[in-house]
């Protein structure tokens, strides 16, 4: 019996990848056309960094991460997410003493222990975005409408922006008392995770996508209706700024997250084609972060993509993004096949992808492999056309044969 994938975490084969490498050459290119910066920072993390960071009392914490000791019992963590370690690394090497502004972004694997499903999985991957150093309202407008804009170029339909504030460390303490005021009357209508819930995270029953949940709460009070006056400010120049840049958008009031660290704006992109699990990408304005992990005074705004959900999207779109050769070179003799080598490795260095027959088949069967792998053209090489130095050029698409000199070959391939 072979040895099997682990449950959850998946491979991403051939005909798949390129959907993925699609989307994330864009979101690379665009952000960094904003002034984002590549960052790496290393999939394994100190446990302390995630209970810090995002907060003991939140399901990533309680129930979802891969959590173990290493040899000298340090507890150690596969990273969930990818805000924390981005903070920790711009904390640990003082990259706000470089400029007072920093942008950066982030692609890579993220792990979370929860039952696999479409779009949701194990081991999982994110592209996310995060600037530090700014706390006007311009800010948060010009992110969201970079996340709307790589969804329009992506072609990817039906992409909604919806946003909502979540207060500060001022209002929103006195909001979470009106809110479990509230819950306390209709608890015996809720699901047992909220229910659990109530007393140490409230405002994730708002979230829970569960219908008697949705149903019992849709009179709870809106954290909109209840921000102090600088929040309120705040998310009124978000909107404004949102308006002048020309960024649709919808207010969601009951949208929270699920990390402790998010206050002020909050936000998500959602897509119904995904189901009840429609949040494609999602983040908001984390300002005391950087303070909590033991670094300065720091503003922090940023956002991640679920990658997986993102290229599912891609798929809707019925864009073909397959790669395949630009010339295949089929031979007959063994002349032959030395000229189609030293030929092909010269193509392949200037970027332009050939195939040849490596075993010797038949011209026939090497022309139904030109076929199989989609190849834009195809040549036969033998000693006729060594000695004459031209072949006849096929053009697989158009069905077309063309008489060329070999010394062009390179040029005519690459139209």
């Amino acid at each position: 019996m072979g040895i099997n994938a682990i449950r959850g975490f998946n491979d991403i084969l051939p005909g798949e990848v390129e959907k993925w490498q699609f989307f994330e050459e864009a979101a690379r290119n665009l952000f960094e056309s904003f002034g984002f910066s590549e960052v790496r920072v290393p999939i394994l993390e100190k446990t302390e960094l995630f209970v810090r960071g995002i907060g003991e009392a939140t399901d990533i914490v309680e129930k979802e991460m891969f959590t173990f000791p290493d040899r000298h019992g340090e507890m150690m963590t596969l990273r969930p997410e990818g805000t924390a370690p981005v903070v920790r690394a711009f904390i640990e090497h003082s990259m706000h003493a470089a400029d007072q502004v920093t942008k950066l972004y982030y692609t890579g694997p993220m792990f979370r222990y929860e039952r696999p499903q479409k779009g949701r999985y194990r081991q999982f991957y994110q592209i996310g975005a995060e600037i530090f150093g700014v706390e006007n309202p311009i800010a948060d407008a010009e992110v969201l409408s970079m996340l709307t804009e790589l969804f329009r170029r992506t072609g990817i339909k039906g992409a909604e922006l919806q946003i909502n504030s979540l207060g500060c460390k001022e209002c929103r303490p006195l909001y979470k008392e009106l809110l479990l005021d509230f819950l306390k009357t209709i608890a015996d209508k809720l699901c047992p995770d909220c229910q659990r819930r109530l007393n140490h995270n409230p405002l994730r029953v708002l979230d829970c996508k569960n219908d008697g949940c949705s149903d019992a709460t849709k009179d709870a009070p809106s954290i909109i209706d209840n921000l102090c006056e600088r929040c309120n400010s705040h998310f009124k120049e978000v909107k404004a700024n949102l308006d002048t840049l020309g960024t649709v958008y919808s207010i969601n009031h009951r949208m929270v997250r699920g990390l402790d660290y998010y206050q002020k704006t909050t936000f998500e992109i959602v897509c119904t084609a995904l189901g009840s699990q429609n949040a494609v990408a999602a983040g908001g304005r984390y300002d005391g972060l950087v303070k909590d992990l033991g670094g300065p005074e720091t503003p922090g705004l940023g956002f991640a993509i679920g990658l997986e959900r993102a290229v599912s999207l891609i798929e809707l779109t019925g864009k073909s993004l397959l790669k395949r050769p630009a010339l295949f070179i089929a031979t007959v003799g063994e002349q032959a096949r030395k000229w189609a080598l030293k030929a092909k490795y010269e193509l392949n260095l200037k970027g332009i992808w050939a195939e040849i027959d490596y075993e010797g088949k038949s011209i026939k069967s090497q022309m139904r492999r030109a076929d199989k792998l989609g190849a834009r053209f195809a040549v036969v090489i033998g000693d006729s056309e060594i000695s004459s130095g031209s072949a006849i050029l096929k053009n697989m698409v158009e069905h077309s044969d063309k008489e060329i000199n070999l010394s062009s070959l390179t040029e005519k391939v690459s139209i």
